[in-house]
């Protein structure tokens, strides 16, 4: 298992593991603008390998991007298939290379995600995990029903509710959140009570009124675009949704619960860096409503 962490490591990881590929590549795509990587996966292409990207039937201000990308992949020659549109958003950003090596990830294959953004990835080599993502990926790709799957992995809106109040109802003694819009009213009452249970809770983002009493930085230097939950320094939760009502339950996002101590350590250190040069609490509310209001509209065209 390996932790990514955006900015400090950027295309590298993603751009090495495709140029490394030998029989296929499996990609998520909700947005995308790195032509570099472009190039990379048209290469594999003319190497013999098997390129798939499923990419997002709309990203707001993006979908133009997508489209126009989505004639250029065809032309060098990459299968392409467009999600579903029976969910709010396809969310999800991940890659499958060789059917062994998954990468889930926070962050878009943008500039903006990779150069100037904290965020991170977890790429994972377990087998049972690999495979279960593919079955996913195969099932948005022939819109089918999700399937049944591991444990650690956190899928929107299949699982994401039920495996995240649990991953936090466990903790006993801190949880450290990155979120730029935690906003549930449930995730928040959730919260409360492991504070009033004794567990010291802080978020680095932004946390919606009811949450006040939470213990919230403003994203320090960097744009936040991270999603992630560490708990009592033995685990640590990183995908693509926050810990708000339609990420949660109205669009497809992908996320995974890991132990790994070298990964959950560099992540714990990372967030206590951002929390000591983060700004004040004042200023961390965001607005209840996540949907509708102009800022909300003005943080899901960053997602």
């Amino acid at each position: 298992m390996r932790l990514i962490v955006q900015p400090d490591e950027g295309l590298a990881p993603i751009l090495e593991a495709v140029r490394q590929a030998r029989r296929s590549i499996d990609v998520m795509i909700f947005r995308f603008d790195r032509r570099e990587l472009e190039k990379a996966l048209a290469a594999a292409v003319q190497r013999r390998v098997a390129v798939r990207a499923l990419i997002a039937h709309t990203a707001n201000a993006g979908e133009r991007a997508l489209r126009k990308l989505e004639a250029r992949l065809l032309d060098a020659g990459l299968t392409i298939a467009r999600t579903d549109d029976d969910l709010r958003r396809y969310h999800a950003k991940y890659l499958i290379v060789d059917r062994a090596r998954l990468f889930v990830l926070g962050f878009n294959f943008t500039a903006l995600d990779m150069a100037k953004s904290r965020s991170f990835g977890i790429e994972i080599r377990a087998r049972a995990l690999v495979q279960d993502v593919l079955e996913l990926f195969e099932a948005d790709v022939n819109r089918q029903p999700e399937p049944r799957v591991h444990r650690d992995l956190v899928i929107s809106p299949v699982n994401a509710r039920e495996r995240l109040s649990a991953f936090i109802r466990g903790a006993k003694r801190e949880l450290l959140i990155y979120d730029p819009r935690l906003s549930d009213p449930r995730m928040i009452r959730l919260l409360r009570q492991r504070i009033d249970a004794g567990v010291a809770v802080r978020v680095v983002g932004r946390v919606a009124k009811g949450g006040r009493g939470i213990s919230c930085q403003r994203a320090p230097r960097l744009r936040l675009h991270v999603r992630a939950i560490m708990r009592d320094g033995a685990g640590a939760f990183v995908g693509s949704l926050s810990l708000r009502r339609a990420d949660l339950d109205e669009r497809r996002e992908l996320g995974v619960i890991v132990r790994d101590p070298t990964a959950v350590r560099r992540m714990i250190q990372t967030f206590n860096a951002d929390w000591q040069a983060g700004a004040p609490k004042k200023g961390c509310d965001c607005d209840d409503e996540e949907e509708g209001e102009p800022a909300a509209r003005k943080i899901a065209k960053a997602s």
